[in-house]
């Protein structure tokens, strides 16, 4: 009979870092959980991350999202079609040779381009022991968009016959995917509320040199996630500094992102030098920077605002709307439990983002009491299933069939 307690974790990874992040953070609190935990991801910088003992993961082959919403290999000497092929059956063999007690799948219930469906069905007709889960984080997207997309794969079918639970890392009382995607009572009974992801807090510093001390200003941190798109923030924050016509209040440090263009990086290299702002390409743990700054500018995806809550640092968010709406609405709904500030996206300029700058500063510690008094649950209700689910035996009946087509 079998022993070990095994979790497998699926995080397709086309644009940014996104969801490797997330599923990391999880993947460490249930370390402590499970014997082993394999994740399969397509993200080319897992192996840049720290893994916890018993964490390890399998590196498909990786697929790009275009501007047009396509999605291609990120190495163009093989086609789609055998990219696509070689994805789904390493992600079926995987799921057959581990025989995992769990198997926890990001965002998209099918996987890109219903990669994992094959994986699942097996589940279900072969592994009877092992529960589905598919963890959402708190917005899709702009709610017509996800109605509609849902309605035209019959996601509403998939998630009532292959899927035991849904986790939505969220909360209802900030925004309720219920609501906003109709989604049909019988899948409603599926869904638990885990609360926003807390993110490990630096124990000591781990800085550069010269960032260890703080200096005479409040010092301000600027990212833009993995950096595909990110420029605008960027090219802004260095513009306060070369046209300030007088002392600023406070001093920049600037984080890239791993995808941004090599070439437009190395013209952001230039002008931080020429006007001693320092700019990093990746950080990471990004908290450790977070944690010797005063405020933080950002874009608004879901992990990078899980880490400023977490650090309780008064934010300013700029979220991106394009290709979806998903920051703006988190953005909004988060200012609306004065939880950070925002500036709109096609309002962006340095004269705006300087006063905001300015704004979220002097009401820092208003800030900071909003942050302190929202609690981050996720870990901890994730943890609490993984217990019922041991707790229960892994039993589970369901739908047996094909449900290929």
């Amino acid at each position: 009979m079998k022993q070990e307690f095994t979790i497998l974790m699926y995080s397709h990874d086309t644009y940014g870092l996104g969801h490797i992040r997330r599923t990391l953070a999880i993947a460490k609190a249930l370390a402590a959980k499970a014997t082993h935990i394999l994740i399969i991801t397509g993200s080319p910088l897992a192996g840049q991350f720290s893994l916890p003992r018993g964490v390890d993961f399998i590196r498909i082959p990786g697929m790009v999202k275009t501007e047009e919403g396509d999605y291609l290999p990120s190495n163009g000497g093989i086609s789609r079609e055998k990219v696509m092929k070689i994805r789904t059956q390493l992600i079926l063999a995987t799921i057959k040779n581990l025989e995992p007690d769990l198997f926890i799948v990001d965002k998209e219930p099918l996987g890109l381009k219903k990669e994992v469906l094959p994986g699942l069905v097996w589940i279900q007709n072969y592994l009877p022991r092992t529960r589905s889960i598919l963890g959402l984080r708190d917005v899709m997207d702009e709610a017509s968009i996800v109605k509609a997309n849902w309605k035209e794969k019959k996601i509403f079918k998939y998630l009532a016959r292959l899927y035991s639970e849904i986790w939505v890392y969220g909360e209802k009382k900030i925004y309720n995917p219920i609501v906003e995607y109709e989604i049909p009572e019988v899948i409603q009974k599926k869904i638990q509320f885990t609360g926003y992801i807390q993110r490990e807090l630096p124990q000591g510093q781990e800085l550069p040199q010269s960032l260890v001390s703080p200096g005479p200003r409040p010092r301000v941190l600027v990212t833009i996630g993995g950096g595909k798109d990110g420029f605008p923030l960027l090219d802004a924050s260095l513009k306060i500094v070369e046209h300030a016509k007088k002392p600023l209040f406070f001093d920049l440090v600037l984080v890239a992102g791993p995808f941004l263009e090599d070439q437009v990086f190395q013209l952001l290299v230039q002008r931080a030098k020429m006007v001693g702002v320092p700019l990093f390409r990746f950080f990471d743990p990004l908290t450790s920077l977070m944690a010797a700054s005063d405020s933080l500018v950002c874009m608004g995806g879901y992990n990078t605002l899980c880490e400023a809550l977490s650090s309780h640092i008064p934010t300013l968010v700029v979220p991106r709307e394009t290709p979806r709406k998903e920051q703006f609405i988190r953005a909004r709904a988060l200012r609306e439990n004065d939880l950070l500030e925002f500036i709109v996206w096609d309002q962006l300029t340095p004269g705006l983002l300087e006063q905001k700058i300015d704004e979220v500063l002097a009401l820092s510690t208003h800030f900071k009491a909003c942050m302190t008094a929202f609690k981050m649950t996720g870990l901890e209700k994730i943890l609490e299933r993984v217990d019922g689910l041991k707790a229960d035996g892994l039993k589970t009946a369901g739908f047996k069939g094909d449900l290929l087509q």
